[in-house]
């Protein structure tokens, strides 16, 4: 437990948290909405600094990012807590816990960073649960992570405040933004905040302002987000407001937590979604939880041609070269070299 950052008292002992944009009012003795920062004697406490809930070796498509130093290894941590409360969350077992957690685990940012570098990966993704609500062991590690040549990479939602995101964005690498859906009423209905637009500006002030390579997920759950007209006006917004080369990943559903009685999402409204996005100008489109499909693979904007085959999160194919499609020379928009190594996995 220690003081959080980004928070300001109030008139009675209460305190107004200011990390995320739900500015929580908070009494004496109550939490926040994610459960893990709490009004001690009229201070603001986070309680799971620290708290290490799953810790695993990924390959770092497995976030997915399909465009940074593709092949490489990415030391996963997630604690517990969330700002959102989505009713389909596959990690709901953490997402909606607190630090009672029975096998949550100690671990230092320094023990955080030796052991990512132990296992040879190339970078620490604080992900599983949302990392916003991790925000101060996020900031302390990435800062260690930093000076010993690590990437750092968020697997968020992007529901932060943008004066706490600035102040993390210097040590970030790459990010995996969750868009949950292309209207306020999903945000609300299902994911249990008032908005979209916090996630959306969030994406923008990373890419465009601080240089983060940014890819996108949107998860097709049926009859919630699945219309052609909202995944067209996604699909939209990220060609004009982040650029046409933003890798956007849809991902199939499959029933969970809270919305068990849906169905997975179709293979044809993946389809239809890969080809919505590919007619609004987006030349990187990829589809998720569909393995063996042709929409995992990255293709050639110009000639056509599969520069990287998958299988998974699993590179078969590579022809890339010198950040150029090997057939035609078009530039594509990669930022690292293929890692193409064995390295340790391991589990916790």
């Amino acid at each position: 437990m220690r003081e959080a950052m980004y928070w300001e008292p109030l008139e009675g002992g209460k305190v107004r948290c200011r990390l995320c944009p739900l500015n929580c009012i908070i009494n004496e003795g109550q939490r926040g909405s994610c459960r893990i920062r709490k009004n001690i004697g009229g201070k603001l406490y986070t309680l799971n600094y620290g708290k290490v809930s799953s810790m695993a070796t990924d390959p770092v498509e497995k976030k997915p990012l399909f465009h940074f130093w593709p092949g490489s290894c990415a030391f996963s941590i997630g604690t517990v807590g969330c700002n959102m409360h989505c009713k389909h969350c596959q990690n709901w077992e953490i997402s909606q816990a607190d630090e009672s957690l029975l096998y949550i685990r100690d671990v230092s940012p320094p023990e955080v960073v030796e052991l990512a570098k132990r296992y040879g990966c190339e970078s620490i993704a604080y992900t599983y649960n949302d990392p916003v609500i991790w925000y101060e062991f996020v900031l302390d590690t990435a800062k260690i992570a930093r000076r010993e040549g690590l990437n750092n990479i968020l697997v968020t939602n992007g529901y932060i405040r943008e004066e706490p995101f600035r102040e993390l964005a210097p040590y970030i690498d790459a990010m995996n933004i969750d868009i949950k859906a292309f209207s306020n009423e999903f945000y609300m209905k299902i994911a249990g905040v008032p908005s979209r637009e916090p996630s959306k500006r969030i994406a923008e002030i990373a890419k465009k302002e601080f240089g983060i390579h940014v890819e996108l997920t949107y998860l097709i759950i049926p009859t919630l987000n699945d219309r052609e007209e909202e995944i067209r006006a996604f699909a939209r917004w990220v060609v004009e407001s982040l650029g046409d080369d933003t890798p956007v990943h849809f991902s199939r559903f499959f029933p969970h937590y809270k919305l068990t009685h849906l169905s997975p999402t179709p293979l044809e409204t993946i389809e239809m979604a890969y080809r919505v996005a590919k007619e609004e100008g987006l030349k990187f489109v990829y589809t998720g939880n569909v393995p063996g499909h042709e929409g995992e693979n990255t293709y050639c904007p110009r000639c056509g041609k599969p520069l990287i085959v998958r299988w998974g999160f699993k590179i078969t194919e590579y022809h890339v070269k010198d950040g150029k499609c090997e057939y035609c020379g078009e530039p594509i928009p990669i930022i690292g070299t293929y890692m193409k190594k064995r390295y340790d996995w391991m589990w916790w």
